[in-house]
């Protein structure tokens, strides 16, 4: 049995998700998303990441970029250390891609941030 919070949406329910012999129960939910939420939060968690790449050739020292999609959670940190040797050069803009299936997850870096050059 596990206690875990719910973060799909902004309710922030209290679940219980206990193993059971066919599957998992989840109680607490209002919603079905927070049931598929529970039982992947056991089973295989994922998060979305969201941090800042290296920028040239703009006003920012740094360009604000997030997963596409979610990643196992168990590969944040590994994602980190990649993140942190990139440096890419503007113009740059929204949904641009900075990594393209990043570490063979299938998920790529995108740019949340649209940012103009400014030249010396």
């Amino acid at each position: 049995m596990a206690n875990i919070t719910c973060i799909v949406c902004p309710m922030g329910c209290p679940l219980v998700v206990t193993k059971t012999d066919d599957g998992y129960k989840v109680e607490g939910n209002t919603c079905k998303r927070g049931e598929k939420y529970g039982v992947e939060e056991l089973t295989d968690p994922k998060r979305v990441i969201t941090s800042t790449v290296k920028l040239e050739k703009s006003y920012l020292n740094l360009l604000p970029v997030k997963t596409q999609d979610s990643i196992p959670k168990d590969m944040m940190f590994e994602i980190m250390e990649v993140l942190d040797n990139i440096k890419v050069s503007a113009p740059i803009n929204v949904g641009d891609v900075i990594i393209e299936n990043i570490l063979n997850t299938g998920v790529n870096i995108v740019s949340a941030k649209t940012v103009e050059e400014v030249s010396a």
